[in-house]
Formats: structure tokens, C-alpha cells, sequence
């Protein structure tokens, strides 16, 4: 059992974590053993994200003024927290993916940016590319601007050269 200074503390450090994330998801987690519970920590703590399981009232203090506010109505029940600062694609796959294969688990909603996600909201998140995903394209296509101006300028002289042996070609044949 906390003491009062205790839960202040706990309050206060759950509003900073909270006001730092990108993205929460909140999910009622009734009926899911230790270690469904165990595995479903470790994948997202895998893609930077973490789960917490807080006391409801608690949950509230914390969430007022962050851009979790939007959930305080869903704070009924027993709810598990999932944060993440970076990425808030990676979260949402893991979580859809968890949901596949535990039927138990119901996704309440989340936050982005302090607007409500649905639980269809969070699907078709999962359902974007990652972060990393769209830094490789970004990559990939700033590496093609350069090879194909590179291939246009040597397209210039080869094409002369082409032109160039087509007359010479003629002047022999004549």
C-alpha cells in the first residue's frame, strides 16, 4: 500500500511520462495470465514503447493536462497504460498483432497528439509503414534523384557518340 507522498510521487512522475509521449493506448488486459502479460511487455518494449498498470484515480491525476486527457473517461476497469516517445506506428502493429492471438485483451482507444484514437483508429495506424520503413524510402528516393540525373548528363555524350559512329557508318558505306 503507497502513502500519500508516495502517490504524489507516482502522479507526478506518471503526468511527465504521459506529457513526453508521442502516443498512449489505453487496453483493459482482464483475463490475460502473467506471462501473456510478460510477452506482451517485451515485444513492446522491443519497438521503445512500455506498459504500465496504474489505479485508475491515480491515472487521472496523471493524465490531466497531457494529451492522454482525451482517455479519462475510459479509466474504468482494469487498464494497462502503453506509452511510446518515438514511433507511434510500432506500438499500434504490436498491439493489433497481440490482439490476433488474445481474444482476452480489449483495446479501449488512445492518444495522438492529444486526439482520441477509436480502436478501428489505432488498426489502420498499424496498418501505416513504421518510421524506419518511411526513412528507408525517403532514402532510397534521394539516393535516385542524384543516379538518374548522373544517367541523363552521361545520356547526352553517349547519345552524341551514338550519332557520331551513325556518320561514320554512312562515310564508310559511301
Amino acid at each position: 500500500m503507497l502513502n500519500i507522498s508516495q502517490k504524489k510521487e507516482l502522479v507526478e512522475n506518471l503526468a511527465k511520462e504521459l506529457g513526453d509521449a508521442e502516443i498512449s493506448f489505453l487496453v483493459d488486459y482482464k483475463g490475460l495470465t502473467v506471462s501473456q502479460v510478460t510477452e506482451l511487455r517485451a515485444k513492446l518494449r522491443e519497438v521503445g514503447a512500455q506498459m504500465a498498470v496504474v489505479k485508475n484515480t491515480l491515472m487521472r491525476l496523471a493524465a490531466k493536462g497531457t494529451g492522454s486527457e482525451v482517455l479519462i473517461d475510459l479509466f474504468k476497469g482494469p487498464n494497462a497504460i502503453i506509452l511510446s516517445k518515438d514511433d507511434p506506428v510500432a506500438p499500434a502493429k504490436v498491439i493489433s498483432e497481440f490482439l490476433k492471438t488474445n481474444e482476452k485483451v480489449q483495446l479501449k482507444g488512445g492518444a495522438l497528439g492529444g486526439k482520441f484514437l477509436s480502436p478501428e483508429d489505432v488498426t489502420q495506424l498499424a496498418k501505416m509503414p513504421s518510421k524506419e520503413e518511411l526513412l528507408a524510402k525517403l532514402v532510397y528516393t534521394l539516393n535516385a534523384v542524384p543516379t538518374n540525373f548522373v544517367n541523363v548528363l552521361a545520356g547526352v555524350p553517349r547519345s552524341f557518340l551514338n550519332v557520331l559512329n551513325a556518320v561514320k557508318d554512312q562515310k564508310d558505306a559511301a
